[in-house]
Formats: structure tokens, sequence, C-alpha cells
């Protein structure tokens, strides 16, 4: 082909369809299909993150127009600090620090609710490769937790990384069934506020 020379063009035929990133979403799975088809590929979907510094408010909206429950928390990408979930915009802790510092829930941002790293729950990403649904599933319920999050180890001059998300809302979908994860506490504040 010469520089400057125009491609060729054709008129679109009906039945033509656009090519969609997240079809893998809607295949259907059972207790007994590989854990790899529930976990979100962060290789291949993007990550939705929002900055330390994000109001509450802000990181709702963020979930609602990009149709995710977690939001990765960074300052400097790829670099993860934290997680914030739906649950923590509307949780406890938030009318807590209202309370406490006599402000408004506007006032409030990401970094005074989220989870930050040493709170994570993590499977191996090579444990992923082996596992099934339902080792997930006892894994959600054993943390009590609505999202867990798969690591890779490092690999040559690749660090150490969140490879994946495992989302009990995405598994329910697959599954065409609820998934029951009871709260369970990982230290004594958490005893503490569920008990209060």
């Amino acid at each position: 082909m010469e520089r400057d020379e125009p491609l060729a063009t054709g008129r679109l035929q009906p039945g033509t369809v656009i090519a969609q990133a997240r079809v893998w979403q809607t295949r259907p799975v059972t207790l007994d299909s590989p854990a790899l088809d529930v976990m979100t590929d962060l290789t291949q979907v993007k990550a939705a993150t929002a900055g330390p510094t994000t109001t509450l408010r802000q990181a709702e909206q963020i979930m609602i127009y990009q149709g995710v429950r977690m939001l990765f928390v960074v300052s400097d990408m790829p670099a993860i600090e934290g997680l914030i979930t739906t649950t923590d915009l509307h949780g406890d802790r938030q009318m807590q620090l209202v309370q406490q510092r006599n402000v408004k829930y506007d006032e409030l941002s990401v970094a005074d609710v989220m989870a930050g790293l040493s709170m994570l729950d993590a499977i191996d990403y090579e444990d992923m490769k082996a596992a099934n649904v339902s080792n997930v599933i006892a894994t959600l319920r054993r943390h009590g937790k609505n999202h867990l999050l798969v690591v890779q180890r490092p690999a040559g001059k690749t660090p150490r990384r969140v490879r994946g998300v495992i989302s009990r809302a995405q598994i329910e979908r697959q599954l065409g069934a609820p998934v029951e994860v009871a709260d369970v506490a990982n230290s004594f504040a958490d005893l503490g506020q569920m008990l209060s």
C-alpha cells in the first residue's frame, strides 16, 4: 500500500452486531464449574477506580455509572491502596464518622471508610486455576465477604498484582441462585460493631 493511500471501505449489512467485551458474564455456571469462570479478569476488563479524596457521593455515582459495587482505591495508578464497596458507602462506619466529626455525609471521602490493604483478603491465582465455583463460595462464606481479590505472584519484572475480582453478585447472576454470606468479625473492633 502506498503512503497516504486511503483504505477500502464498505457499507454495513443488516445483521451486523457490536463486539462486546463482557460476553463471558452471561455464561451460566454450576457449583462444579471452574473457579476462573466467575472471576472478573483484570487483564480483560478495566478495573473501576476512585481516588482516596473522592467523596462518598462521587464514589457512588462512579459505581452506578460503571455498573459495579466495588472500586479500587488508587492515588498513583496502578498501585492499590484499598477498596470501597457499596456497603462501605451506606454502612455504620460512615454514620459514626458523621457523628464523631460533626460533619455532613457529603464531606466524607473514600479514604475515610475504605478497607485498606491490610484488611483485604486475596486468593492466589494458581489456587483459582485448580478450584471450582463451590470452593469460591466456601471462601466467601468463611470470610463473610461479598468480594475477594485474586492475586498473581511476581514473575520476572512483573510485581505481585491483583489479577482478578470475585464478586458474590456476579456468582449469583451466573448461578441463577442466591449465595448466602453471613458477616464475620475479623477483629475485636468488627465484633464490637456487629454486637452494637
